[in-house]
């Protein structure tokens, strides 16, 4: 008898999420992805991200309930909704969980196998626990945002993916995976505090280590990877746009000169005197053509060079379009479920969920019929 293919590696598993903005919404994305039965709990006055929530990528893959955690009954539903889940992530500042009733000893007096995921920008304790903050502020504090830009001008805003994802989400992520492993094998349950500022540090270790041998300067600018080096960066081309270069390795560094015509920078490589006369020689020979005319020049080579692609580009381009690293869902184009799994393929499986559409099929099929009191 043929069997339905299962929907990644973490089908069976249950989540839920008390709704929020950014990284925790992330990381329930991701789990969602991954297969996990990803629960929702809305707000009754409707999201916080002020977009349409039929775009709201995030919430791709998930089902959402209505709840009012400040009104009678609100908290005991969410204790209810815990005690049938393997997983809970909530990104209120410290305390609130608490004073709402729905905290890890709440949850864990009804389900001791509960993991219970904490998402902020500092943490559970310390001086600044109980403050607002944004991922620029988190990264700024852990050293990692004065890294980059250029020396002479103030860092800029990289967007919100070095705090909020790569040091929130996904430490959120490998974080309750591990405790969930544990839980599973010990039957008891933990609480993770992922904190964006342990995330972001611990995402800067290799530099540490360099910097600690010598082999990094604590400024901008003046590094192998930080744009200090002239074939690790980015070069203007003659319709404005840009061309990415990371030839670092000698094969890849000849390579790259060769197809600029530059083979008298050969020697120029370790010889930091020089490397301002290739900086300039490399930025002039790049503003005489456009870039698409540089990509057809480096393509097929390993030179290491790539064009800089826009957000609506970027599905386009023939070795993403090729692996289906974007997909379309209901006209909505969007990045592919990762990692790819051989045994149990993940996918985009429906849309963003809509605020407590699906309370009716949760209420059934978690066995809390008490979602459905005050619910129209």
């Amino acid at each position: 008898m043929a069997t339905t293919p299962e929907q990644g590696p973490l089908s069976g598993t249950r989540v839920v999420e008390l709704a929020g903005i950014g990284p925790g919404p992330f990381a329930a994305m991701l789990l969602a992805d991954l297969g996990a039965d990803v629960v929702r709990v809305d707000r009754p006055e409707g999201p916080g991200l002020a977009i349409d929530p039929a775009h709201d990528i995030t919430n791709r893959n998930k089902r959402s309930v209505i709840i009012d955690l400040k009104a009678p009954g609100g908290p005991a539903r969410v204790l209810d909704l815990a005690a049938h889940a393997d997983i809970l992530v909530e990104g209120y500042r410290p305390g609130v969980a608490e004073r709402l009733g729905i905290g890890p000893e709440a949850c864990h007096a009804r389900n001791p196998k509960l993991v219970y995921g904490r998402m902020t920008g500092w943490g559970q304790d310390g001086p600044l626990a109980p403050r607002a903050g944004h991922d620029i502020a988190y990264i700024a504090l852990t050293g990692t945002l004065g890294m980059i830009g250029p020396p002479d001008e103030p860092p800029p805003a990289p967007a919100n993916l070095l705090g909020d994802y790569a040091g929130g989400s996904l430490y959120l992520v490998v974080g309750v995976l591990a405790a969930l492993h544990h839980a599973r094998a010990t039957g008891t349950g933990q609480v993770v505090d992922a904190a964006i500022v342990d995330g972001t540090a611990h995402l800067s270790a290799m530099i540490h280590g360099m910097m600690a041998a010598g082999g990094w300067q604590d400024r901008r600018g003046a590094n192998l990877l930080d744009g200090g080096c002239p074939y690790y960066g980015t070069y203007e081309t003659a319709d404005g746009r840009y061309m990415a270069v990371g030839a670092l390795e000698p094969r890849f560094y000849d390579t790259f000169l060769a197809l600029l015509d530059l083979t008298d920078f050969a020697d120029a490589r370790k010889d930091w005197t020089r490397w301002s006369e290739l900086r300039e020689a490399v930025a002039a020979r790049f503003k005489s053509r456009t870039r698409d005319e540089w990509a057809a020049v480096f393509e097929g080579t390993d030179a290491c060079v790539a064009p800089v692609l826009t957000l609506r580009e970027a599905p386009h381009h023939p070795h993403l379009a090729a692996r289906g690293t974007f997909t379309d869902h209901d006209g909505l184009t969007q990045p592919a479920p990762a990692p790819r799994f051989s045994a149990t393929p993940t996918t985009v499986r429906t849309g963003p969920a809509r605020p407590g559409a699906d309370t009716s099929d949760v209420a059934r099929d978690w066995d809390v019929p008490g979602l459905l009191k005050g619910h129209a």
